[in-house]
């Protein structure tokens, strides 16, 4: 089947590129929709094994605190760098083949961290490794929201769900695989467990372009844009999941070094931590769209930011072990839903060039807390640096309050016929269905939720 989108000008794609990754035959929806979820599945493990050995590479390296702090940003700078690019090569490509290109780069360099054998070393893995990943971050969100999109409700909290799922087994291979072998042995192995997850599922991402246009559904025919990109609104966004990402990206690369250093956990338990908080998150984006429908996007939202917020401070302020564990699962909980709520947002928004701007903003928190926690940590130490992750939990939480406003209740929306649109941050859950209305703007219909709040949904500007 093809997925439904609008009547755009395609733009051509190489032959030899989409005869050798496109398949005849378009996927199945569902068939699509498990591909997508292994494809986060494997970005996470990836980097769930990475943080695993954060720890071994720093010796490996001699790399203290700064200097593991200057490596990690390179992987922050690689990412970001490489986000952007990613719209154009998903506009040029299409979101199908660009993820499973990006699938297939960054599981084969994953390894190359592991090869370092000193801290310029270091740094240049991980910015080549941190370009594929954000590469996989950006098309993986693009392909996600147009599944999401083609179903007809909320998807992308249970994809998110794959990423932590990955990131957990990712950490406890880590932290077994720590005990009885080296870091560049069992990187390698990640890698070729990888491409070989990435022969099946590529393909079937690839060939989830045919027929349609690989243009940025917000370009129309003959290159003219219907109505400019919110960009506003989407760096709002960006920065309330950001604010929530700089928690996952700090305990990732320091979680472990954490409970090593301050509470004398042996690597297999050290390990643990992170692995424990995958496993939260996991659990938290499975229940997200009952969480959703139960309490509300305002409510959710701003209170796991301050649930994240008091496990954080639980985490580093304690010397016992199964506290500082119980903190990492606290965090998981509270932060789970904040950023695929606010990327998908920022999807239905802007397409690929919304995600990609969003995430850019969101990952400078991801990868750019990492680096901030290392200086901090060589100044003030580790605990005082984590203890940042409650701060901007907190900081979350007030740009959410905040967002509520005639930008977001009245978005300029890809016209994409049959899109239910989730419209967030309102008091209750709020869904938009989108018809097709004829050659002009296409019809809207409100269902569900405050009266008002929907008194100022009534009119929406579609693109």
């Amino acid at each position: 089947m093809s997925l439904p989108g609008p009547s755009l000008s395609r733009t051509r794609t190489p032959a030899r590129l989409r005869a050798a990754v496109t398949p005849t035959t378009p996927p199945s929806l569902p068939r699509l929709r498990v591909a997508v979820a292994v494809l986060f599945g494997l970005d996470g493990f990836v980097f769930g094994s990475w943080a695993a050995r954060v720890p071994d590479v720093s010796a490996a390296t001699g790399a203290g605190h700064t200097a593991l702090g200057v490596a990690l940003l390179c992987l922050s700078l690689g990412a970001l760098a490489c986000m952007q690019l990613t719209a154009a090569v998903c506009r040029r490509l299409g979101t199908g083949r660009t993820s499973a290109l990006a699938g297939m780069g960054a599981s084969a360099c994953a390894a190359l961290p592991g090869f370092a054998t000193s801290v310029p070393a270091l740094c240049a893995a991980l910015l080549v490794f941190g370009a594929t990943t954000g590469a996989v971050n950006v098309a993986a969100n693009s392909v996600g929201v147009r599944v999401e999109a083609a179903a007809g409700r909320p998807l992308l909290s249970g994809l998110h769900a794959a990423f932590s799922a990955g990131g957990l087994l990712g950490a406890l291979i880590g932290g077994l695989a720590s005990a009885v072998v080296g870091v560049a042995p069992h990187l390698v192995g990640v890698a070729v467990l990888g491409l070989a997850v990435m022969t099946w599922a590529g393909p079937v991402l690839a060939a989830s372009d045919d027929g349609r246009p690989a243009a940025d559904p917000l370009v129309a025919p003959g290159g003219a844009a219907p109505g400019r990109r919110p960009t506003g609104v989407l760096v709002l966004l960006g920065s309330v999941a950001g604010a929530t990402a700089y928690g996952e990206g700090a305990l990732s690369d320091w979680g472990a070094l954490h409970l090593r250093e301050q509470v004398h956990a042996a690597p297999a338990l050290a390990a643990a931590g992170y692995a424990g908080f995958s496993s939260a998150m996991a659990v938290g984006r499975l229940a997200g769209g009952r969480l959703v429908a139960a309490v509300g996007e305002r409510r959710l939202l701003v209170g796991g930011a301050l649930l994240a917020a008091a496990g954080a401070l639980a985490a580093v302020t304690t010397s016992s072990l199964p506290v500082a564990l119980a903190g990492f699962v606290v965090v998981g909980l509270g932060l789970a839903n904040v950023f695929p709520l606010a990327i998908a947002r920022a999807g239905a928004l802007g397409g690929p060039s919304g995600v990609a701007l969003a995430t850019t903003v969101g990952y400078t928190g991801l990868l750019g807390g990492p680096p901030v926690i290392g200086f901090l940590a060589e100044r003030a130490g580790l605990p005082t640096a984590l203890g940042t992750v409650a701060v901007m939990a907190v900081l979350a939480a007030v740009l959410v309050l905040g967002i509520e406003g005639s930008a977001v209740r009245r978005p300029v929306l890809p016209a994409i016929p049959g899109w239910a649109q989730p419209v967030l941050f309102g008091r209750r859950p709020v869904a938009v269905q989108l018809r097709a209305g004829g050659e002009g703007a296409l019809a809207s219909r409100v269902r569900s939720g405050a009266c008002n709040y929907i008194r100022d949904l009534e009119l929406l500007e579609v693109g």
